[in-house]
């Protein structure tokens, strides 16, 4: 009986124990849902995050540019269809910039060396195509640094050309190169050994000797692309160039003496046209840039085709 009462005593007691544990690993049961939960929306952030800055869904100028503005696109480094100066790309920008009614003008901004003359002679075909399409929107080209060969070639479709006084202008030649390494291989014994099938296929390689004939229809080749080159210029610049013996030479002037020649039309930088030509000081960027997955793409895609097209032959670049 003594006992019977001592076990009834301990019950009250140990089932209070036994709740309050229960309490507790319930507590800590919903604390560990609640902080699972929490690096799960946590973690969905920043995947999110992660994506958006790899992918860039933005295209140029969106969500912006609803009131007046001057629109701005920028032409930047080598014009080559694997580089972010690619005729794609810039004219995509382009046409976003002319489409938009709230764009008081558009300014491309240059600083390039040259390039491709395929990949500047769309642009600027395209620049002549919006151009058309938007009579009464003014275009402007501002030079940089530099705006040379491909560069010009693509400035001339502007309604004027403004440049810093030490910017480098003009360059109006086509070159193509390459070397030869014969002699070395005469010294090393080396005997080069290639099968054809067209008396031309291995034209310009580099351990081949010289054939005068292929370089006779190369020469040809890029003076057809030269004169290419200069017509659109003429055009372009109509009775403001003041042509010289040199002018279609590949040289290059400084922003002062390209003035002088009629290559530019003067001085003026992206936020001076923006204030005091088109009166809309306010500067949108419709540059469409280049994000992580397009470089990953570009170079295992494009760049290893680019590389090999340039290995069998050397395409003449506007330089």
């Amino acid at each position: 009986m003594d006992q019977m009462q001592s076990d009834s005593a301990k019950q009250p007691w140990e089932r209070q124990a036994l709740e309050h544990l229960l309490l507790e690993n319930l507590k800590e049961t919903r604390k560990a849902r609640r902080w699972k939960a929490f690096f799960r929306v946590l973690t969905l952030l920043v995947f999110v995050g992660v994506v958006l800055a790899i992918f860039d869904f933005r295209l140029p100028g969106h969500g912006m540019g609803t009131e007046k503005h001057t629109a701005l696109v920028t032409l930047e480094g080598e014009i080559a269809a694997s580089s972010m100066a690619n005729a794609l790309d810039i004219n995509s920008s382009l046409t976003s910039a002319f489409e938009n009614e709230n764009s008081a003008g558009v300014v491309l901004r240059i600083n390039s060396p040259g390039g491709s003359p395929v990949q500047a002679g769309m642009i600027n075909d395209e620049i002549h195509r919006l151009r058309k399409l938007y009579p009464n929107k003014p275009f402007y080209v501002v030079v940089e640094d530099i705006c040379a060969s491909g560069g010009y070639y693509v400035a001339v479709a502007g309604d004027q050309i403004l440049v810093d006084k030490a910017s480098l202008v003009g360059s109006i030649g086509v070159i193509m190169e390459g070397f030869g390494f014969t002699g070395l291989m005469d010294k090393l014994g080396v005997t080069r050994r290639m099968i054809t099938a067209g008396s031309n296929k291995g034209m310009m390689d580099p351990f081949s000797k010289e054939n005068p004939k292929q370089v006779d229809m190369i020469k040809a080749m890029i003076d057809e692309i030269h004169q290419q080159f200069i017509t659109v210029v003429k055009e372009g610049r109509g009775d403001r160039l003041k042509e010289t013996p040199d002018m279609f030479s590949g040289r290059v002037w400084n922003g002062e003496q390209a003035i002088k020649v009629g290559l530019v039309d003067g001085y003026g930088t992206v936020d001076t046209v923006a204030r005091d030509v088109f009166k809309a000081p306010d500067i949108l960027d419709y540059t469409m840039k280049e994000n992580f997955a397009e470089r990953v793409a570009k170079r295992f895609g494009a760049e290893v085709g680019a590389s090999a097209g340039k290995a069998l032959l050397k395409m003449p670049d506007l330089k």
